[in-house]
């Protein structure tokens, strides 16, 4: 069994992809106390540490050949719905997480972020990037990909960093987009919206005949459990679907009017499995599963890496 340590890992999406790849967690590291009731609540044998990150570095030194280290670390800095300050942003964690990879020196690193970490604007930084990497004797690369593509019905792209350390070079290989389409919305949520006897579900199911736009989670600092700005909000209701606000319940038998989705229906769209359990009051759940790493992508993502370092490359090492 390959061991991971997990920064910022949230409500556990990511986690629960790494556990699909075979690999064990030693470290589950978040700040938010919401999201680490959700990981204990879900699997109370994993080692969660509700701390900030730049703490957990002065003693990152103790898990030292971890076989893998993997993180979410905070998209704000680099997202085009923020003001894009990048390695200036107080919220940005590559410094101290590149840290954490010297104290740790894992056999690889698997590190999720936002679409806009590839934005011009951030050329400079990710080459500073590669190059810090580098120093520390990895290999690094990294690569959009649509969670829609792993089966997830839903959008949603989202950069994936990858690096290996050096003798495992030219092991590595992005994984495969499905060879069909994800589930439409309408055939993802139709029993979930049905739960209550709801007579306009089959007529809801044929217009819901797409997959989802990105769900979007929110900050603490801004807005509610809604499905999003307006733009996001139009896109939501073409799919017969009200993005204003979260339900409680899916509709009753005679709900008139386009339906309200509730936690278990985002998270259903986010990929998690059902007996996966969101703590806390409904702003807070459906905060943790909108801004989640889909399991299927982070699990796909997560054999690659797996299959990479089981043995190093000989050539690599010698050359």
């Amino acid at each position: 069994m390959l061991t991971s340590v997990e920064l910022c890992a949230g409500a556990g999406g990511q986690a629960l992809g790494l556990e699909r790849a075979g690999f064990e967690h030693t470290a589950l590291v978040d700040i938010d106390k919401h999201c680490c009731a959700t990981l204990r609540h879900n699997r109370p044998n994993w080692n969660v540490l509700e701390e900030d990150v730049r703490d957990f570095k002065e003693v990152a030194e103790s898990y030292k050949g971890v076989d893998l280290l993997a993180g979410g670390l905070p998209c704000p800095p680099f997202s085009v719905a923020g003001k894009q300050l990048g390695e200036k942003d107080e919220r940005n964690l590559f410094d101290d997480a590149l840290q954490i990879v010297d104290a740790t020196r894992p056999r690889a690193v698997m590190i999720e972020n936002v679409r806009g970490f590839l934005d011009a604007v951030f050329l400079d930084y990710r080459e500073k990037l590669k190059k810090q990497l580098s120093k520390l004797g990895y290999e690094t690369d990294w690569r959009l990909l649509n969670a829609s593509d792993f089966g997830v019905p839903q959008l949603r792209p989202r950069v994936v960093i990858i690096a290996l350390r050096k003798e495992f070079t030219g092991q590595f290989a992005w994984p495969d987009p499905l060879p069909h389409n994800p589930q439409t919305v309408g055939e993802t949520l139709i029993d979930l919206m049905k739960e209550r006897g709801w007579k306009g579900a089959e007529a809801w199911k044929e217009q819901a005949s797409e997959i989802a736009p990105t769900i979007v989670g929110g900050s603490k600092k801004h807005g509610g459990p809604d499905l999003g700005p307006t733009r996001a909000r139009r896109a939501w209701a073409a799919l017969g679907v009200e993005g204003r606000t979260i339900a409680y319940e899916a509709p009753d038998p005679f709900h008139e009017g386009m339906p309200r989705l509730t936690v278990p229906m985002v998270a259903r769209i986010q990929g998690f499995p059902d007996e996966w359990h969101f703590t806390g009051a409904k702003t807070n759940a459906y905060r943790q599963v909108g801004n989640a790493f889909p399991p299927p992508v982070a699990a796909a993502v997560a054999r690659q890496l797996r299959a990479a370092i089981a043995k190093p490359n000989l050539h690599a090492v010698t050359a």
